[in-house]
């Protein structure tokens, strides 16, 4: 896999490439202190993963990542928390606080190739073939997969498909989150950000800007906060 770091900071640009090297099989092709000079390295270079900044000079790691192809994953790098839930709504598959820590790093990176190997595989248009009262029906690798709802912990969108996570696996398939949804019973699962949809059985604990599923983190956008409170909630006390 490979990758790029843009970061207007030179110290933070060489520490993190030095920890990529001590972590992982990453490739590093290329540093940049801003986005328009790794924007033109985008021009005849493709790599995997950019590891990209959000407070710089002259464009913006929000404004930058808008500007990446469909398939390059973005990982943030930044001293700044507020940008959080903003990051994920550009499908950035993950937020990373500085100063990094190599644990956090090495769990970004694991994701970061399963996420490759997911788009990899989407070339065959996985798809939903048929809803059942309690399963979706998914074609995948040209077999069948029956995911009981009860099974599915949530549903992430990245780029133009959505990845269904089980206990037991990652499925991903050419359709967004509206219409997933529409596939769902409404009274097991919520939309609780642009990029997720839970189901509201599994969610093991939660705070004001987060719920937490197992050890996976999903952010709650502002505009769903409201209705997740209020579900969960009067959920938990029936």
């Amino acid at each position: 896999m490979t990758c790029i770091i843009v970061d207007d900071e030179p110290l933070a640009r060489e520490g993190l490439e030095a920890m990529i090297a001590e972590i992982s099989q990453v490739q590093v092709l290329g540093k940049f202190a801003n986005a328009p000079a790794a924007l033109k390295f985008l021009e005849e270079n493709t790599p995997d993963v950019v590891f990209l900044d959000i407070q710089m000079p002259k464009v913006t790691g929000l404004e930058f990542a808008t500007q990446l192809p469909k398939n390059t994953l973005v990982i943030f790098t930044t001293a700044y928390s507020q940008y959080a839930l903003q990051s994920y709504e550009l499908d950035a598959i993950d937020y990373l606080l500085k100063p990094l820590e190599k644990e956090r790093l090495q769990k970004a990176i694991n994701k970061a190739v399963i996420y490759k190997s997911l788009l990899s595989d989407a070339t065959e248009k996985t798809v939903v073939q048929e809803t059942g009262k309690e399963y979706l029906l998914v074609k995948a690798d040209r077999r069948f997969y029956k995911i009981n709802f009860g099974d599915i912990l949530f549903i992430e969108g990245l780029k133009d498909y959505v990845v269904l996570h089980t206990a037991k696996q990652k499925l991903i398939t050419a359709m967004n989150l509206k219409t997933i949804q529409q596939k769902l019973p409404p009274l097991q699962f919520l939309r609780v950000s642009k990029s997720y949809i839970v189901n509201m059985a599994v969610i093991d604990s939660f705070d004001t800007y987060n719920l937490y599923i197992g050890e996976h983190e999903i952010p709650i956008g502002e505009v769903y906060k409201t209705e997740f409170f209020s579900r969960y909630l009067n959920g938990a006390e029936e």
